[in-house]
């Protein structure tokens, strides 16, 4: 039996129209999203007609996508295909961390719902009080390797927030220091630094403000043991009690994603095939840079789930 894990994208894949095939085709997805206008009314709406920027406002962006992966798999699961399929693991980035979470069973989908809903807002307070930013540095091989771009950093005063692949690191932090920083990391010799469209510092320091809020609102829900691990974003390794996964979702918000190390991680323990389940193709683009040797099969429509050939 092939060993698949479950896989969950992040902030920036959304795009209006996501999701609109599997909610016309399949009952179980409708269902999802059907919920979510409770939870959140008009968000799927928003998520079929746009307008794009309403989509990708604060209040929208994060549970859109969020609600699109869930309504995905839930197709998926109804379907017969699936039915001999035994994930061994879920993991996200970032956001996609919530939606593995759901997945594991270790919470309802309306429960997660709300605590992505209240993430974001959060986040979005705490990039207010402070202009953050990021940058994606690409191909960096100078002397030193990691190391050096970690010092570079820590001279600029800005941190790391995403590990993403062998050649892709995200520097978050001060707006000026991550400008300051993406200048010397180019002179280095990194192949490109490119400035991301985000409105604040996601997982550096800045974010301080949105913890305790947010594990506020984590204390609230009881969380199940989950059905199969989640491996975390924070440290790469499997979380398989509820407890652990709630002080994972805390520790996130101001810590750097380790995608490498959760993709290793899983491929150590013999995942050969991953199920990537939400809008975009980011983390098969970045596992084929981490492994090439694994599969990742992109869940995006309905007819995605009718090629699926594992």
């Amino acid at each position: 039996m092939t060993n698949i894990a479950l896989i969950f994208p992040g902030q920036g894949a959304q795009e209006v129209g996501m999701g609109k095939e599997f909610y016309e085709t399949s009952p179980e997805a409708r269902a999802v999203f059907d919920s979510a206008d409770t939870v959140i009314p008009g968000l799927s709406g928003v998520i079929f007609n746009g307008p794009a920027e309403k989509l990708t406002s604060t209040a929208f962006c994060q549970p859109g996508i969020f609600t699109y992966s869930l309504a995905a798999l839930a197709a998926l699961k109804a379907h017969p295909k699936f039915q001999n399929l035994t994930p061994s693991f879920a993991a996200g980035l970032s956001l996609g961390e919530l939606s593995a979470v759901a997945a594991a069973g270790a919470l309802s989908f309306e429960q997660t719902l709300k605590l992505v809903e209240r993430r974001s807002f959060f986040m979005d307070e705490a990039c207010r009080q402070k202009k953050g930013a990021m940058a994606a540095v690409i191909g960096f091989s100078a002397p030193g390797g990691d190391k050096k771009l970690l010092e570079i950093c820590r001279e600029a005063g800005c941190e790391v927030a995403n590990f993403n692949s062998p050649d892709q690191i995200v520097i978050t932090g001060e707006a000026g220091k991550v400008a300051a920083a993406s200048k010397k990391i180019e002179e280095a010799g990194a192949k490109r630094v490119i400035a991301l469209d985000v409105a604040g510092a996601f997982h550096s320091s800045l974010m301080a403000p949105a913890v305790p809020e947010f594990q506020a609102e984590l204390a609230k829900v009881q969380f199940a043991e989950p059905a199969f691990p989640v491996v975390a974003n924070v440290d790469g390794r499997p979380a398989g009690t509820g407890a652990k996964i709630r002080e994972n979702l805390t520790t996130q918000i101001t810590s750097p994603v380790q995608w490498v190390q959760t993709v290793e991680t899983m491929a150590a323990a013999g995942v050969t095939t991953f199920l990537e389940i939400g809008p975009g193709t980011v983390l098969k683009g970045l596992i084929r840079k981490i492994n090439r040797d694994l599969t990742v099969i992109n869940i995006r429509t309905p007819q995605d789930i009718e090629n699926i050939d594992i």
